[in-house]
């Protein structure tokens, strides 16, 4: 199993950044996928989820904001953000809730 994270960056705030996630190993369109945060110093925390049917789940933090996506064809999960903000600065994983990718660093600064 693999799940490889990418897209991650520098940003300025109120810019955008989208990240992608390419699944590997398993299948794909089965398993819900979520995307985590980890800031500097910080718990690991949920950011968005979409289960195997479509269902979304946003932390209240990026509601209207971040919009999470799947294409099963691709086996891939997208983590679009806009309107970024410094405290979105952190490293952001995703997950199949078996496995763990290893990360991609995104940085709003001013």
């Amino acid at each position: 199993v693999q799940l490889v994270e990418s897209g991650g960056g520098l940003v300025q705030p109120g810019g955008s950044l989208r990240l992608s996630c390419a699944a590997s190993g398993f299948t794909f369109a089965r398993y819900g996928m979520s995307w985590f945060r980890q800031a500097p110093g910080k718990e690991r925390v949920l950011v968005a989820s979409i289960s195997s049917t479509g269902e979304i789940q946003y932390a209240e933090s990026v509601k209207g904001r971040f919009t999470i996506s799947r294409d099963n064809g691709k086996n891939t999960v997208h983590l679009q953000m806009n309107s970024v903000k410094p405290e979105d600065t952190a490293v952001y994983y995703c997950t199949n809730f078996e496995y763990w990718g290893q990360g991609t660093h995104v940085t709003v600064f001013l």
